[in-house]
């Protein structure tokens, strides 16, 4: 991907040599059994509609000098991971088909598109200092080409990236109106597993009507959803130069930031309520600082999961986005940042979203009117131009950093660094190798991210981009 001049990522030093990718290879790998005929178009979800980004995406980094799997060759990998990932499509079977419009998938069993790669540098020349903008190259879609057909046809699209050192880069990109973040972790844990020669990464398996669960339980007939969105989460987008930065948070540093979060309205703060609440504390006081001392009111809208809260509940193998928006305000523009407002932000946090709960889903559920008013509702509260709004998603809980192929668990796992004319004030939150810390992938503009990064407040808790080969000792 070429870098575009309206973003940018902060680089601490500059690189002895650019990386570089050459494709060696594209193919679509079919499923390993056919797909029933009653099964040949799959219905997309009402809620597929509220989330504006195009792609949900992940990168895994493999290193070759695992014990695990050590015997095992490049070439020999990457044809296991084809077998695998067909016999995983025979169970996820929407996946190797294409997006034929904005309500339905076309099962054809055309296959998932995937691409081999060589990368000219050693996995450990990468990470060291990891360039974010370049980490897109590893992706096997063009994340700003929202319109092109090569891309968003394909249900299901990955990438096999392998470096010099025989390490591997293992993507994928797929649709967000297809799936959310729970899913993608879903099927990399079965696709996983069926590469070890287990069948199935949880002790079960998808079923069609897993799969078609949330089409059912959110059916959906026009793009009115979408269009209440744009308008809505469109504050969360600004236009103008923006940096993304990765922010480390230890194991202690987050035990002191739930201490710190604790007071007369808030009572044990969990990890990541702690580490978002003081994030966005920390945006706050940066955008106060740009705005010479004036405190704008602020929205943080906080992405949850919804799976356990429909009645029954639905299976992680649920094939769509099972997702909805938690808005928290601070009115407050007269007080000073101090160690007090912690809680009350954490407070906010948490009231905000404990609406979501199996009452509301349900209202959402029956109720066209509740899922219209809410949004307005929400609309409502970043409509002002003078109000900041931050978007964040966690995906600590996903276990991304337990799937293994056979050749050991990843080193580090990627997002996206944003490159795009449009950017947004967001926070991704994922959980480090050993589980006891949060790596924080942080999108803001260039101005407020300068300040952000230079906070001392900031900086006492977290370690800006720190070296991933190096994570572990400062965890």
């Amino acid at each position: 991907m070429d870098g575009c001049h309206n973003c940018s990522v902060h680089k601490p030093k500059k690189k002895t040599m650019t990386m570089e990718v050459k494709i060696i290879s594209e193919e679509l790998i079919k499923p390993s059994s056919s797909t029933p005929q009653h099964l040949r178009t799959f219905k997309l979800s009402l809620l597929g509609q509220l989330v504006l980004e195009p792609y949900v995406a992940a990168t895994l980094f493999y290193s070759s000098n695992s014990k695990e799997g050590s015997c095992l060759d490049v070439r020999v990998k990457i044809d296991l991971l084809k077998k695998s990932l067909s016999q995983t499509l025979s169970r996820f079977y929407p996946l190797a088909g294409k997006i034929r419009d904005d309500f339905t998938v076309e099962c054809d069993d055309g296959g998932a598109r995937f691409v081999e790669v060589n990368v000219n540098m050693s996995l450990s020349q990468f990470l060291t200092d990891p360039d974010l903008i370049m980490l897109n190259k590893f992706l096997p879609c063009e994340y700003a080409a929202k319109n092109s057909p090569d891309d968003v046809t394909h249900a299901a699209n990955f990438q096999v990236n392998v470096f010099q050192c025989g390490g591997m880069a293992i993507s994928l990109c797929n649709p967000h109106k297809l799936h959310d973040g729970a899913f993608l972790s879903a099927l990399l844990k079965e696709w996983a597993a069926a590469a070890r020669g287990g069948g199935s990464g949880k002790g079960g398996t998808a079923t069609a009507g897993d799969l078609m669960a949330p089409a059912e339980v959110f059916p959906v007939k026009d793009l009115w959803l979408r269009d209440l969105s744009v308008a809505t989460l469109g504050c969360t987008y600004k236009k103008g130069r923006c940096v993304t930065q990765r922010f480390l948070f230890s194991g202690p540093a987050i035990e002191a930031l739930k201490a710190r979060g604790t007071g007369p309205t808030m009572k044990k703060p969990t990890r990541v309520e702690a580490v978002s609440g003081f994030l966005w504390k920390c945006a706050m006081a940066a955008s106060k600082r740009k705005s010479n001392g004036l405190r704008r009111p602020s929205v943080f809208l906080h992405f949850v999961g919804i799976h356990r809260k429909t009645d029954p509940a639905l299976s992680e193998f649920s094939l769509g986005n099972l997702l909805w928006v938690a808005a928290a305000q601070c009115k407050n523009t007269d007080s000073d940042c101090t160690d007090d407002m912690l809680p009350l932000l954490v407070a906010e946090m948490r009231r905000a979203i404990s609406k979501i709960d199996s009452d509301f889903v349900s209202g959402l559920r029956n109720d066209k009117n509740l899922i219209s008013s809410s949004l307005e509702e929400l609309r409502g509260l970043g409509s002002d131009g003078e109000v900041d709004c931050f978007g964040c998603s966690s995906w600590c809980n996903f276990g991304a950093y337990n799937v293994n192929f056979g050749w050991g668990r990843p080193v580090w796992v990627g997002n996206i660094g944003f490159n795009t004319p449009m950017f947004q004030n967001f926070i991704f939150l994922f959980s480090t190798r050993l589980g006891n810390g949060i790596e924080a992938w942080v999108t803001l503009g260039e101005e407020v991210m300068d300040l952000l990064q230079e906070d001392p407040e900031l900086r006492s808790f977290a370690t800006v981009n720190p070296c991933p080969l190096a994570m572990t000792s400062l965890l």
